[in-house]
């Protein structure tokens, strides 16, 4: 019998409300959450987790007695993100007869929901998906909010849809396995969502040695469970990130966008080599630095930020190869830019987001060398 609570239930209320259900033992609840009327279903899964899908298939026999269940196989990681893979997941459910009543499965980290949220999202229009993220990453950011996509030569998730899941299961066992930086990566997700919206976030980190943020470990899953109720709040009030205006009382969706604009930017310049978690880390200590020169943003909370990323491990500055010109054109293409113009997401003080459009380009690269080393 489990030591553990039962998982929580954290709602997203959006126009079509579902649950992301927190805890040890979620995935039990998967065969509950499949459609009724569903008689195929296709797992989404990379090479690199066939294992834990075997275990998966071999714990809910009933999936292979009540179902046709046909395995989609992709690439790990951003490489999964490309159009020619979601070609291939066509064409497989194409053979496989799969119809709207059926229903897609997502097993893997924040590229694999991605990657099967958009074929979910295209196959004929829309078929029910089910996120079982494995990572920490994704069970806070990508697993939760209906933003699906798959990458370019041009830029990251340029092309995409939006598409929520009928349920999320972020069952914490599954981060027994999970190699500590991959862990650590996730967590500059949590951490932006405590400078964001919950404070409370950031007091909890700094009071908690990190190495007690283990898999078993109530104090992660508090963090868990906050970090998602933030994107979950955030998500329910500006589903399709259209609330967001310079100036604007609140940006909306485009809040859960702090740090990425040159988080994605010096991710694709390293190839993906650098992990979503660490880029965002410096993104958000580059937003703290630019909010520092061009709205007054208090020097305490610049440097909180670089206290509080560091101190569960992640990087607050960038030592790349990209140049600052190499780094503001790719930040030019981003989603959130309108026109030719660059829109950042920065705090006015904790908790206080808002949006700043065409900051100067001295603004610009003065919160880069603030951040180069």
């Amino acid at each position: 019998m489990s030591t553990h609570p039962a998982p929580t239930t954290i709602t997203v209320a959006t126009a079509a409300p579902y649950d992301v259900l927190v805890g040890h033992g979620a995935l039990d609840r998967l065969p509950a959450l499949l459609p009724a009327g569903a008689q195929r279903v296709a797992v989404v899964c990379p090479e690199s987790l066939e294992g834990l899908l075997d275990r998966v298939l071999d714990a809910y026999p009933a999936l292979a007695e009540e179902y046709d269940v046909t395995v989609l196989q992709i690439p790990d990681g951003e490489e999964a993100k490309t159009a020619e893979t979601a070609s291939a997941c066509w064409d497989a459910l194409g053979e496989e007869g799969f119809t709207r009543s059926d229903v897609v499965v997502t097993l893997g980290g924040g590229a694999t929901t991605d990657l099967g949220g958009f074929v979910a999202a295209t196959w004929l229009r829309g078929v029910a998906v089910v996120h079982v993220p494995t990572t920490l990453l994704a069970m806070v950011d990508a697993a939760v909010g209906g933003k699906t996509g798959i990458n370019t030569d041009v830029g990251k998730n340029l092309v995409g849809s939006f598409h929520e899941p009928v349920g999320v299961l972020c069952d914490l066992a599954l981060l027994d396995t999970l190699p500590r930086e991959e862990l650590v990566s996730g967590l500059a997700e949590v951490i932006k969502a405590g400078f964001i919206a919950d404070p409370a976030i950031l007091d909890l980190v700094e009071a908690t040695d990190p190495a007690d943020l283990t898999a078993d470990s109530p104090a992660l899953r508090e963090l868990v469970e906050r970090a998602i109720r933030v994107k979950a709040d955030v998500v329910a009030g500006d589903l399709k990130e259209t609330a967001g205006a310079a100036g604007a009382a609140h940006p909306g969706r485009e809040t859960l966008n702090y740090g990425h604009t040159l988080g994605h930017a010096i991710e694709r310049a390293s190839g993906y080599a650098l992990r979503h978690g660490e880029a965002v880390a410096i993104g958000c200590v580059y937003v703290a630095e630019l909010a520092a020169r061009t709205g007054g943003l208090d020097a305490a909370v610049v440097e909180r930020h670089r206290s509080v990323l560091a101190r569960v491990g992640l990087p607050t500055s960038y030592g790349g190869e990209a140049t600052f010109e190499e780094l503001l054109s790719a930040m030019a293409v981003d989603k959130k830019a309108r026109g030719s113009v660059i829109r950042f997401v920065v705090l006015e003080d904790l908790a206080r987001p808002v949006v700043l459009a065409g900051p100067s380009e001295d603004d610009l690269r003065a919160a880069f060398e603030a951040v180069s080393r």
